[in-house]
């Protein structure tokens, strides 16, 4: 059964297992994906208790959004939207105080609601992230106009979680967060501390924690940018967490299960091309882990990645 956890200081709660929207739709950077298919995946994860979407207006060129729109109408007080900016639906970037409200106002169009539970920065630079900038100033404006209930960022650093916590009113941030890159966690605590909201994102390296890759993998499309030795020492990692976890789940499993055994996370975001998929991943992320396994995972990274970490 779906468990929730609070969702910062928005009053809901939100599913520990979310959908991460960015293949939805999209065949700019995946495989398309038909309009029906995008819908019905979309209801097959209501139904079975999903009720967090994050997704971004450069996901599919607005095509993600609007078709989350499209599939949550009438639903929408049943769910938690959470969308971003700076990354615009026509493929430009543009973090100025006057894009980042232009950005808002179409996502409110093409998600067909006239509030957005959250909206992040999504992964700006280092000076944005401090709560003087315009940007940050911007949002404030949004929430107090109702038009947005959180806004926060999305980083892949403790240094940039740190900024965040401590200058801005952010109450949610979303997270690169997983066994082959557990940096951030050094920052949970006190993000946890101050009630802010973590959404982990690339919960599985891009597809690499799901177990399906090896080291004869071959990749088009975003996942073409590892080079060879790259490649090598990811399915060398893999098969090194396999004999770790000794039977006791499978990288999958292990994978979503340590994400949600941090107390600090709020919820987990794989993404998804298929219900088949959705209900594989749901499943995954409630086998659990004990204990003493998470620790060993923990020590795996310090281990064998902290001090020389992998490209994303």
């Amino acid at each position: 059964m779906m468990k929730y956890r609070p969702y910062a200081d928005t009053g809901k709660e939100v599913s520990e297992v979310g959908f991460g929207a960015w293949q939805l739709g999209n065949a700019v950077d995946w495989t398309a994906m038909s309009d029906d298919n995008a819908i019905s995946l979309v209801h097959h994860a209501i139904d079975d208790g999903c009720n967090y979407f994050d997704t971004a207006p450069g996901y599919g060129r607005g095509n993600s959004e609007t078709l989350l729109g499209r599939a949550l109408a009438g639903r929408r007080h049943d769910v938690v939207i959470n969308t971003k900016c700076g990354h615009h639906a026509d493929g430009t970037t543009d973090f100025s105080p006057e894009r980042i409200r232009e950005s808002v106002e179409s996502s409110l169009r093409r998600l067909q609601t006239d509030y957005l539970d959250s909206v992040l920065l999504h992964n700006p630079s280092f000076d944005m992230l401090n709560g003087g900038s315009p940007q940050f100033e911007v949002l404030a404006r949004l929430r107090e106009e109702g038009k947005i209930l959180a806004y926060g960022a999305s980083v892949d650093s403790s240094r940039e979680m740190f900024e965040v916590v401590r200058t801005s009113g952010s109450t949610v941030m979303e997270v690169l967060f997983n066994i082959f890159h557990q940096e951030t966690r050094l920052a949970f605590d006190e993000a946890h501390a101050k009630g802010i909201a973590l959404v982990v994102k690339v919960p599985l390296d891009s597809g690499w924690l799901s177990g399906k890759y090896h080291r004869k993998s071959e990749f088009s499309g975003i996942r073409s940018r590892w080079p060879k030795d790259v490649i090598e020492r990811r399915a060398a990692l893999v098969e090194e967490l396999a004999r770790l976890l000794q039977g006791q789940a499978s990288v999958l499993e292990a994978a979503l299960s340590f994400i949600l055994a941090q107390e600090a996370v709020t919820t987990v975001i794989p993404g998804c091309k298929s219900i088949q998929q959705w209900d594989t991943n749901r499943a995954a992320a409630y086998h659990g882990l004990s204990p003493a396994m998470v620790e060993q995972i923990q020590a795996f990274w310090e281990e064998r990645l902290a001090k020389d970490p992998l490209p994303w």
